[in-house]
């Protein structure tokens, strides 16, 4: 599989290895919708961009890290399955993705409650 939506995908997640996930606010198309399970909804670049700085502080206060399990998309539309391990445990999850024009128009994750030690 691969496409426009993939290959954005792709870096996103490479984006996202580095702990930094402000680094990813500039591949949200200026009214992408962002959905998280846990934080609520983002709608708009500026939005998105606000609570990826709360992402930097939440998950390095509890020494988290994200890892991409498997990705598979087409030109439109991506999902990423990944992991998530902190002080708090392990979790699994899915993200779905929109992608046009070389921008995420729109994030979702699905997540399992997390195993704790």
């Amino acid at each position: 599989m691969g496409g426009e939506a993939y290959d954005v995908i792709k870096k996103f997640w490479a984006n996202q290895d580095s702990g930094d996930y402000t680094l990813t606010a500039h591949m949200f198309s200026e009214d992408a919708i962002f959905d998280d399970p846990i934080f609520g909804t983002f709608t708009g670049r500026s939005e998105i961009s606000g609570f990826l700085e709360k992402m930097n502080t939440v998950v390095a206060s509890i020494n988290g890290r994200f890892h991409l399990e498997e990705l598979a998309g087409d030109d439109h539309t991506a999902w990423a399955q990944w992991s998530f391990t902190s002080d708090n445990g392990y979790r699994e999850g899915v993200g779905v993705y929109r992608v046009k024009d070389g921008c995420i128009t729109y994030y979702r994750d699905y997540m399992n409650e997390p195993e704790t030690h």
